[in-house]
């Protein structure tokens, strides 16, 4: 995921995954059933991308790899950023769909079961 265009197809790829603008025109945020999964700076350069973690998780990447950094302007315990051209593209991929898993986890069942419904767009 080198690209924005690269970054949207594997969130589009994730059920019920949807674009939206809610900081600007310039903050490309992902969600799933509403609630925020990744977010990227359009005008990055690199391109970052913002993803939530479990703190464990947030602490050992950050101490092991140079291009992770705690969340820009997140909350630092559940979200990290990452600089995408430092990063292996297969951790950056993984980590999207674990953010991803993550927020799906913290759904209700009912919202859980209405996800299952949808297609992946």
């Amino acid at each position: 995921m080198q690209t924005v265009a690269d970054l949207r197809a594997a969130c589009a790829a994730l059920r019920g995954s949807q674009e939206t603008f809610p900081f600007g025109p310039a903050t490309l945020v992902f969600k799933v059933a509403g609630k925020m999964y990744a977010l990227t700076d359009l005008g990055a350069d690199p391109l970052t991308l913002s993803l939530k973690v479990r703190p464990e998780d947030g602490e050992a990447l950050r101490a092991g790899y140079a291009g992770i950094a705690a969340g820009y302007h997140l909350n630092k315990r559940h979200w990290v950023t990452l600089t995408l051209d430092r990063v292996p593209e297969a951790l950056a991929a993984a980590l999207l769909r674990g953010s991803y898993a993550l927020v799906v986890a913290g759904l209700t069942r009912a919202q859980r079961r209405e996800l299952e419904g949808t297609a992946a767009e």
